[in-house]
């Protein structure tokens, strides 16, 4: 099962007090704590999503001292959620706490504490856990968590509910115990449904797709999704995920076309930023073409930041591409290493008929007659009898179109027909064809995506309320400009 790549953090160096870089992170975070004190009241949920990125611009800057204030202020001191929260901490950073007073003093706590402060702090807690790699203590947060959201039914919520099942997973993944959530996230995934929460419906299908997956359960992994919901997608994020897992559902079920149509698609509309998830996209897409028949262009190997991982496919992909055997061979034991961690292993197994095939095309284009003596020794057949193997290879060729020969059991050869105008074929309209509604998809997905401004040629509108409504337009458009940039 390949993993989702996690971008490596950098850790701070660490400091003694909170008073040099404290005051700038705990104003942040009381902006945070306003922006989804705004939303929760006037059930916003574009700002409880603007204050979930937000975090994860800040995390890199979390610290234990820094949590305690904020629990502090958010939650009402002594409450069961304040208590809990602060048991997950370091015990010994509670004395580093020295804020300076001159530039942050300590706020009064909030007096009315929200539901979705107590669950954005069970979130701020948990990825702190994870960063410092604690993760007994995020498995026991992320569960507690869990066990509040259950009770909670708040559209605000939702938000922070599917990044709170995100990370619930995780911690899980981080023990090897994935197993054992199984259970807990069917039973919220039915809830969610039934609360028509749609995008924590997208997120925890997800995840149960990487669990079964992770164990290898493709059967229940295709079951789920096609009796699962479905409506339009509402996060770009899980929409690529999504596609991500049905394109290798698609490729272990032998789907070829599906599952490189699924697979190019997931890797076009995966953030730039996303770079660990393309390239496992392009990894399992490569496969999959070369399986399909096809030859990637080499562009596909050179693009920035792949190189390095892509040379052992690029290599797998030059040995099918000449129809050698032994080369073939020598790639998949070079890289066997890598092929098994990325779970692609079993499917370069099947790539060696394609290989053979590949040689034998090469040799029918070569020779107009050839020995089937002579087909075994080029195509390097190992076997106890090759001469055997080859005739059936060839015959099967010969069946399935791979090559325009005929096979003459009775003297042993293979007679190549005379290569035929491609054009008076069929195949230029099909390829054609196949571009032309390659782009009309995209073209009708990008109206799809496209949002129109309301009619104001009705009634003419105020100068205040014109004001108004373009602040309101610039801010959608910078919500939709940091869409990708979000933490994958």
């Amino acid at each position: 099962m390949t993993q989702d790549v996690e971008m490596k953090e950098q850790q701070a160096a660490p400091s003694n007090s909170v008073t040099s870089t404290g005051p700038s992170t705990l104003q942040q975070l009381k902006e945070i704590a306003s922006l989804i004190e705004t939303g929760a009241y006037a059930r916003e949920v574009r700002r409880i999503v603007r204050a979930i990125r937000l975090t994860i611009a800040l995390r890199r800057k979390l610290k234990a001292s820094v949590l305690h204030w904020f629990l502090n202020f958010a939650l009402v001191p002594g409450s069961e959620a304040h208590s809990r929260l602060l048991s997950y901490l370091p015990k010994e950073d509670e004395l580093d706490m020295e804020v300076d007073t001159a530039t942050s003093a300590t706020p009064a706590p909030v007096k009315h504490s929200l539901p979705e402060f107590e669950i954005y702090c069970y979130l701020l807690v948990l990825i702190f856990l994870i960063d410092q790699k604690r993760y007994n203590e995020a498995k026991a947060c992320s569960s507690a968590s869990i066990a509040r959201l259950k009770n909670v039914n708040r559209r605000t919520v939702d938000v922070l509910a599917a990044r709170l099942y995100f990370y619930y997973s995780l911690s899980y993944e981080l023990t090897g115990d994935l197993a054992e959530i199984r259970g807990n996230l069917l039973a919220l995934h039915r809830i969610a449904t039934l609360r028509r929460d749609e995008l924590g419906q997208e997120t925890l299908l997800n995840l149960l797709l990487r669990n079964y997956l992770h164990y290898n359960l493709f059967d229940q992994a295709e079951k789920l999704r096609s009796k699962a919901p479905r409506f339009e997608a509402h996060s770009n994020q899980q929409f690529c995920r999504y596609l991500f897992y049905l394109g290798k559902i698609r490729t272990i079920q032998l789907e070829y076309t599906d599952a490189k149509e699924s697979l190019l698609q997931a890797a076009r509309k995966a953030p730039v930023a996303a770079l660990g998830f393309r390239v496992q996209c392009n990894k399992w897409a490569v496969i999959v073409r070369l399986l399909l028949g096809e030859i990637p262009e080499r562009t596909v190997f050179m693009q920035k930041g792949m190189e390095k991982a892509l040379r052992p496919y690029f290599e797998l992909t030059n040995a099918v591409r000449v129809g050698d055997l032994e080369l073939f061979k020598a790639v998949a034991e070079k890289f066997s290493t890598t092929f098994s961690s990325d779970g692609t292993q079993n499917l370069i197994v099947r790539l060696r008929h394609n290989v053979i095939r590949t040689g034998l095309r090469n040799i029918s284009i070569s020779y107009s007659r050839i020995s089937l003596t002579d087909v075994a020794k080029k195509l390097r057949l190992d076997s106890e009898n090759p001469v055997a193997d080859a005739e059936s290879i060839v015959a099967k060729a010969i069946r399935d179109g791979a090559i325009d020969a005929t096979l003459d059991h009775a003297s042993g050869w293979m007679v190549s027909k005379e290569t035929g105008d491609i054009y008076s074929t069929n195949e230029p309209q099909i390829a054609f064809n196949s571009r032309i509604a390659f782009c009309l998809n995209m073209h009708n997905e990008a109206v799809r995506a496209l949002r129109f401004p309301p009619n104001s040629d009705k009634e003419k509108e105020s100068a205040e309320k014109r004001r108004e409504r373009q602040q309101q337009e610039q801010e959608l458009a910078k919500h939709i400009a940091e869409e990708d940039d979000d933490e994958f």
